[in-house]
């Protein structure tokens, strides 16, 4: 039987276990899909922990990539030995799965199973970010927070392609070497350097649009202070906590701010949805305009190591998981 790593109960790295599953053959509407590789993502902590409940037992990982081995009854926009990907729903960490026909996107030849496993959470994310959630335009200046992470290259280069600067806060000289080789303009290392001061010597009284920031607790405050009156604050993630609630008074006080918290899923829920937004994506990575970074590879049996070095930020880039 194939293998897949399964959550029983939540915790640290070590409540993933490797087991034996059964998969059987896909009802209507369904593919089984034989995974070439999965993605990494902070979301997949957040779910092992119970941050975001899942229903327990389940099989982590939202992004994944492989072959149609076999498709239900009704499924028509896809075909057996397709090369495919998709984010979502859960069950990635495996060697085969079932899924949902309309959630896969066909790949093109130019794009490896690797480059696919490792994009589309992250790409479709930082498309959402870039082109719906706030549409970044020529001339803008804009903040990345954990700009050397797999979101925040891919925000880098984008941003950077469409003739905006980019200000990117970073944790080591390694890695502000990494962000300003994808785009980012301005590397703040946060541990030497103030970033709120940064963005005022660079950007003057005029301030920011908007500020992208996937870090949470330790960044959240103090980014608001970085943005102009009706700047976009955009809280999409909390690698360093939970942000504390606020009272909404304070985005009055700070210039009638926006505050968004978006989620992916929501952006793509319609199948159209779904097919634009990963449209330009690849149409950005077949172009060479944005390049997938995949600096770390596991054996899928070995997520409880890869778990670990995300959440002690020893990676950069995109991490993959090979089945």
């Amino acid at each position: 039987m194939p293998g897949a790593m399964m959550v029983r109960r939540t915790g640290g790295p070590e409540v993933l276990t490797w087991e034996s599953v059964e998969v059987g053959p896909p009802q209507p509407g369904q593919v089984r899909l034989a995974q070439a590789a999965a993605g990494l993502n902070f979301i997949d902590i957040y779910h092992r922990t119970g941050l975001y409940p899942q229903p327990l037992p389940f099989i982590p990982g939202v992004e994944g990539a492989g072959t149609v081995e076999a498709v239900g009854e009704g499924v028509a926009n896809v075909e057996v030995g397709a090369r495919v990907a998709y984010a979502g729903p859960v069950g990635a960490y495996a060697e085969v799965r079932l899924i949902p026909a309309e959630r896969l996107v066909r790949l093109p030849d130019a794009i490896s199973f690797e480059q696919a496993a490792a994009m589309m959470l992250q790409g479709m994310t930082a498309q959402v970010l870039l082109r719906q959630v706030y549409r970044v335009k020529e001339g803008d200046i804009i903040l990345v927070h954990a700009a050397a992470g797999g979101v925040g290259l891919l925000l880098c280069q984008w941003a950077a392609a469409l003739g905006a600067t980019v200000i990117g806060t970073v944790s080591s000289e390694a890695k502000a070497n990494l962000a300003r080789a994808h785009g980012c303009h301005h590397p703040v290392i946060y541990t030497q350097q103030d970033f709120v001061a940064e963005v005022g010597r660079i950007a003057g009284d005029a301030k920011l649009p908007v500020v992208y920031d996937s870090v949470g607790k330790d960044t959240f405050l103090r980014s608001l202070d970085c943005l102009r009156p009706r700047g976009t604050m955009v809280s999409f993630g909390q690698s360093s906590g939970t942000v504390e609630p606020i009272a909404p008074v304070l985005l009055s006080q700070k210039g009638s701010l926006y505050l968004t918290r978006p989620v992916l899923f929501h952006y793509i829920a319609s199948r159209a949805e779904l097919e634009a937004t990963a449209r330009e994506l690849l149409d950005v990575v077949a172009a060479g305009t944005v390049r997938i970074n995949v600096n770390q590879r596991y054996p899928l049996k070995e997520a409880a190591q890869a778990h670990a070095d995300l959440e002690s930020r020893a990676t950069t880039g995109s991490t993959v998981l090979l089945a």
